[in-house]
């Protein structure tokens, strides 16, 4: 075993090998629909209150936890808590989800000035024309992709400044993440490197053409809306995998699209959403 020492997020690259993965189609199961509520409504009365429930999953709430020097004033474990008591009460119920909101500190993904809003149910801003998405709106997708089921290998299309890429790396084994913006990609990896995350793997690419080396998937998210889903993600996914992306112009809505079969896969239209256009190329 080398002892050299291992930079973190881990590139592509740096990937010797995949595991045998197995098909087997999965059942799909209704997904609830929730509506999403403003940033202020119900934080302050659900600050105290507990996501956890009995007999499930613990993203460990340390697991990412950042070095002291990079904790800021402004921000309290209660604030963050208070957002995802707040996601809780939206209608995401898998605790898997709310535990790894929790364990991630959202507000060292996003400029220092905008810290102290890191925590309202909105998207704010990081740079070349693209946000971080609302906290709600990560934690719904994901938990559509999931379906209670643990997830083995997942591709995040759109990695802007890494926060949704921490989130999956508490609920899947692995992850892979592809950025088409050269210096929201180095953004990425500079947010991502203090937290020491072993499990993830950022690409710099084209989104829209997936990772095909690494492929099958059993779980796509997309942080950016197409008017359709290409074509490469579908044949990507593993036989009973999830695709959640963003789907539409000016009207947008969530989308999920489960691989039934070689050739087949069925579509399940959910909510209303809002999120930058998914591009093609490199930039």
């Amino acid at each position: 075993m080398s002892d050299k020492p291992r930079n973190f997020p881990l590139t592509l690259d740096s990937l010797a090998g995949k595991p045998a993965r197995q098909g087997g189609a999965q059942s799909l199961a209704q997904s609830r629909v929730a509506t999403p509520q403003t940033a202020t409504q119900n934080a302050a009365q659900s600050a105290g209150r507990s996501v956890q429930g009995p007999g499930h999953e613990r993203a460990p709430a340390s697991a990412l936890a950042p070095s002291p020097s990079r904790q800021h004033p402004l921000v309290s474990e209660a604030v963050r808590r208070a957002m995802v008591a707040r996601i809780a009460k939206q209608g995401v119920q898998d605790h898997v989800v709310l535990d790894a909101m929790l364990a991630v500190p959202r507000h060292l993904f996003m400029d220092e000035a905008l810290a102290s809003q890191a925590y309202i149910d909105a998207s704010l801003p990081i740079g070349h024309h693209q946000t971080i998405s609302q906290p709600y709106i990560v934690a719904r997708m994901i938990e559509v992709m999931r379906q209670g089921s643990p997830l083995q290998r997942v591709l995040e299309i759109g990695t802007g400044c890494g926060y949704q890429a921490a989130v999956l790396s508490l609920v899947a084994k692995e992850v892979f993440s592809i950025e088409r913006i050269k210096p929201l990609h180095e953004l990425a990896k500079a947010n991502l490197r203090p937290l020491r995350v072993s499990n993830l793997r950022l690409q710099y690419g084209d989104g829209m053409l997936g990772l095909p080396q690494a492929a099958p998937f059993d779980g796509i998210i997309l942080a950016a809306a197409g008017l359709e889903v290409p074509h490469a993600l579908l044949e990507q996914l593993t036989i009973g995998g999830r695709l959640v992306a963003p789907v539409g112009a000016k009207l947008q809505h969530l989308q999920l699209i489960t691989r039934v079969g070689k050739m087949e896969w069925t579509s399940q239209t959910l909510e209303d959403c809002h999120f930058v256009p998914l591009r093609p190329g490199t930039i």
